[in-house]
């Protein structure tokens, strides 16, 4: 049992910086971010608020089909990729590369924007649904 304990004790983490230091370097360009998982961490849960928004945008719109996956994914995509690289001047290098960071998060919140856009789509427009099978 002793073991276990010391494992545990080695490969754990303490965290010592608050959600409020981290949001406020996550909002302030070029911040240093000496933990890397902080700013992974940055990115994944901005990334899963941004696919709710744009879920409810799509659903209110109503965009339909493939192109509204498509220009989710490329937003998505390009938002984290701008974000790092320009506002916070991140070497993507130290993180994997451009696919890493760009990948980070991304099926969650692809789940969440799915979810979210079939929830206010089918909300909205459900008449015009109705109306269209009629037909």
């Amino acid at each position: 049992m002793s073991t276990k304990t010391n494992t545990i004790e080695r490969n754990g983490t303490i965290k010592t910086s608050s959600i409020k230091s981290i949001c406020s370097r996550a909002l302030t360009a070029k911040s240093e971010w000496p933990d890397k998982d902080e700013f992974l961490d940055v990115v994944y849960w901005s990334r899963q608020v941004f696919g709710i928004i744009l879920g409810v945008i799509w659903g209110i719109i109503p965009l339909k089909g493939f192109l509204g996956l498509v220009l989710f994914a490329g937003i998505s995509c390009a938002i984290v990729y701008l974000y790092s690289v320009n506002f916070q001047a991140i070497d993507e290098e130290a993180y994997g590369g451009a696919w890493e960071l760009v990948k980070e998060g991304f099926m969650t919140s692809f789940a969440g924007f799915l979810v979210t856009w079939i929830i206010f789509y089918t909300g909205l427009h459900y008449e015009s649904i109705i109306a269209e099978k009629d037909l």
